[in-house]
């Protein structure tokens, strides 16, 4: 028997400041690629995958994207999905959302760690992490990935894309045998872009990698890199090259070029 589907996180929290005027009046996850909001791309794709438990977690504007994800947005709910469900929870298509409101909680986003090990008592052991604001319209959610994850005893599993114009230095290294490395700065090894997927277990964002609390109660920002890092030099993060379409949108004009240019050329 496989085991049950587990859960995932979009992030979905940042002020977008390179996005603006954009994101004066509307938060980044939900600007609109070809006739969707961002972050309905990767929402549909979990759906697909069988992935029907998510958390999101809001700051700038995030009112917006708890009233936009109310009810039904393109898929039929499954039904067991038709329960009533409390103030936090919300039946979106197929989906059931959780929402972590940094921004009502605590004035502002947590940063990605931060948010992460405040949601983390909603996520269970092993869980789906992705950013609401990159248009990657083919990625495939599977369960076999997740069981092949949850089978290997690393702590994290990412996907990796070639480094685009912005970030032609890349992120983190691939070994031939499938580990993330951390590359030293000034060395030669060739290095990928994060492209924000990835597989995660909850011991990543405990002792001795993040010292914040389970819950994060007093609302401590953090980032992600260092404690990726550290855990790559245990040799505890795995990795893949992820080959299809994939844009950060990052710019006004990275959007404007999605929209203007047909899916079909997108993913060629």
């Amino acid at each position: 028997m496989h085991p049950s589907p587990i859960k995932a996180m979009i992030l979905a929290a940042g002020r977008g400041e390179r996005m603006r005027p954009l994101t004066d009046s509307c938060p980044k996850p939900l600007l609109e690629v070809h006739g969707k909001p961002l972050m309905q791309w990767p929402m549909e794709a979990l759906a697909r995958g069988g992935f029907h438990d998510v958390v999101v977690n809001t700051a700038w504007l995030g009112e917006q994207i708890s009233a936009r994800f109310d009810g039904i947005f393109g898929l039929q709910p499954l039904p067991d999905m038709r329960k009533q469900l409390s103030n936090s929870e919300h039946a979106a298509g197929s989906l059931q959302i959780t929402y972590s409101h940094e921004g009502v909680d605590f004035g502002g986003a947590l940063e990605t760690a931060g948010g992460i090990v405040r949601a983390l008592p909603h996520l269970g052991d092993v869980f789906w992490l992705l950013a609401g604001d990159v248009f990657v319209p083919d990625f495939v959610f599977s369960q076999a990935a997740v069981e092949r994850f949850a089978a290997s005893g690393k702590l994290a599993h990412i996907w990796l894309v070639p480094n685009p114009e912005h970030n032609l230095k890349g992120d983190f290294g691939l070994s031939p045998d499938g580990l993330a490395l951390n590359v030293p700065e000034g060395d030669a090894t060739p290095k990928h872009t994060y492209s924000t997927i990835g597989l995660y277990r909850s011991a990543l964002f405990a002792p001795p990698y993040c010292s914040i609390p389970a819950g994060n109660p007093a609302g401590v920002k953090a980032p992600l890199a260092p404690l990726l890092r550290a855990a790559m030099d245990q040799g505890l993060v795995s990795a893949e090259r992820y080959e299809g379409a994939w844009t950060d949108v990052g710019t006004p004009a990275r959007l404007q070029w999605l929209n203007q240019t047909s899916l079909h050329a997108i993913r060629s």
